[in-house]
């Protein structure tokens, strides 16, 4: 759950440092390129979801070689898809950033910032296949460390390059960079000295065939299902967008406030996929109905605790992310929402940690797309509220997603451990 935290503090950073400049469209730039590189870099999640599920089912089975392989199929992936991403850089960003529908001043510094932070994708979805496979071997104090490392050197950079070197828009993407390398050094070296003294992973493991097809059913399925999710956010951070400056720079504000109770919320889920993967590929219903009751419970905790600091503390921590009087004044008015949010959320982010664990991606994809269609309707139904509309859809958004997941689990529960027990 540490570890999970420390995520979103690359962007959390970047609009503390630009918004103390008091530029309402540098930060409006920083808002719409963060959500874009979280949204196109999640994208490829499955990098990090499919390794937990399958080290974690590795371990509980026994399979010690196929961890291993695991990591290295990964990070192979993860190049190919960087390399790409860079590649393919100009119509990405003129695609992506102009569909953002932002003023032409944030248009200019959204593009500025991909240009430079699109440098980090390989090295980004490497990170992704390192902890997703420290996790599946419950080896969460690891994670935590490269986590630490990647955020206390981009706060360093960030603080460097932007509020004492002046660089602006281009040092918070520069300083993204550098730290995603470091943790990726970092990452390595650990995964390193772990696999010291393992044997040797011979070529016909590495590419077995039907490890392989598995894998990429189940990554695709998971690509599809993340999808979903991402059109949702990119939709909301357009709205916003199109509804002026001072909004989408209230909104990129509160969307630091959603993204913390998030990771910190999926900080649970990456439990449940380790715990739940592992008791799979033991074949041990009772420990994986075990650990979905815990998740969900604790889960329950953390989000009232959440509500909690973000009631008590909201304002100020508005405050210190942006000096501008209009943007704090609307960031104020719609917080309320974001402290709605935890208690849907909940249900929402255990249950995609369940469903990946027991690699149910085939379900868990169509349920998320039905849940982002359950969002435009509602946002449909509500858009006569502008922006209070917006939030109120996202809540929508939420509830369908963990209720839906929740109706269709005991039927995959019995399925499941009917034929493998």
């Amino acid at each position: 759950m540490v570890a999970n935290l420390t995520t979103p503090l690359i962007g959390v950073v970047a609009t503390i440092a630009i918004g103390r400049l008091g530029d309402a469209t540098l930060l409006g730039g920083v808002a719409i390129s963060s959500v874009i590189f979280d949204c196109l870099f999640w994208l490829f999640a499955f990098l990090r979801m499919s390794t937990v599920a399958f080290t974690a089912q590795a371990l509980g089975s026994g399979e010690t070689k196929e961890i291993g392989a695991l990591l290295l199929r990964g990070l192979a992936v993860a190049g190919l898809i960087g390399a790409g991403l860079i590649a393919l850089q100009l119509p990405l960003s003129a695609v992506l950033v102009g569909a953002m529908g932002g003023s032409e001043g944030v248009t200019r510094a959204a593009k500025a910032y991909f240009a430079i932070r699109i440098w980090s994708a390989p090295l980004a979805l490497a990170n992704y296949v390192v902890l997703g496979w420290l996790i599946g071997q419950a080896r969460a104090r690891l994670a935590l460390t490269v986590q630490i490392a990647i955020n206390l050197i981009n706060v360093a950079a960030t603080v460097l390059l932007v509020l004492v070197a002046h660089a602006g828009i281009a040092g918070a993407a520069i300083a993204a960079v550098v730290a995603e390398a470091t943790g990726l050094l970092l990452g390595l070296l650990i995964a390193r000295r772990l696999t010291q003294g393992a044997p040797g992973i011979p070529r016909a493991t590495l590419l077995d065939r039907t490890k392989l097809i598995r894998m990429l059913a189940v990554n695709r399925d998971i690509m599809i299902r993340t999808a979903a999710l991402i059109a949702a956010f990119l939709f909301f951070t357009a709205q916003g967008a199109r509804s002026g400056d001072v909004i989408l720079a209230a909104n990129a504000v509160l969307n630091n406030f959603l993204m913390i109770s998030a990771f910190f919320l999926d900080g649970l889920a990456n439990a449940a996929e380790q715990l739940c993967g592992r008791a799979y590929g033991a074949r041990d219903r009772a420990a994986f109905s075990g650990a979905v009751r815990l998740v969900i419970l604790w889960g329950s905790g953390f989000a009232l605790a959440v509500i909690a600091v973000f009631a008590l503390f909201g304002p100020s921590l508005i405050d210190a992310m942006t000096s501008s009087a209009d943007v704090r004044q609307q960031a104020r008015d719609t917080l309320w929402f974001v402290l709605l949010s935890p208690i849907p959320a909940v249900f929402a982010f255990a249950y995609d940690g369940i469903f990946i664990g027991a690699t149910w991606a085939r379900d868990m994809r169509n349920l998320m797309v039905l849940s982002m269609l359950m969002f435009f309707a509602a946002w449909l139904a509500l858009r006569s509220f502008g922006n209070a509309g917006l939030w109120g859809s996202l809540l929508v958004f939420y509830a369908a997603r963990g209720g839906l997941q929740a109706l269709r689990y005991p039927a995959l529960l019995r399925a499941s451990f009917a034929a493998k027990t």
